[in-house]
């Protein structure tokens, strides 16, 4: 799975969570998957990525949207270490 499949995935996710969704209304969606898949990307080689910065989510949301990311990645089959990696670029 790409970085563009895997961010396809996890946007319908978090689009779909009802105490998430209203932090999305009047974003650019196509814009913001272009930042997530760049972050996403990152993320998986290592790097820094900030991926849901400034929306003015929550600790406890920051840890919602990177549990989604963790399940999209798992059925991805991606390497345990990846899925770690991705998972603390989006915890920050």
């Amino acid at each position: 799975m790409t970085p563009e499949e895997i961010v396809h995935r996890w946007l319908r996710l978090v689009t779909a969570d009802a105490e998430l969704s209203p932090y999305l209304v009047g974003v650019d969606r196509v814009r913001l998957a272009a930042h997530l898949t760049a972050s996403v990307t990152a993320a998986l080689a290592g790097e820094p990525a900030d991926a849901w910065g400034g929306l003015g989510l929550s600790e406890e949301q920051h840890r919602c949207i990177g549990d989604y990311l963790v399940g999209v990645c798992w059925l991805a089959d991606l390497p345990d270490e990846r899925i770690a990696q991705a998972r603390r670029a989006v915890a920050r």
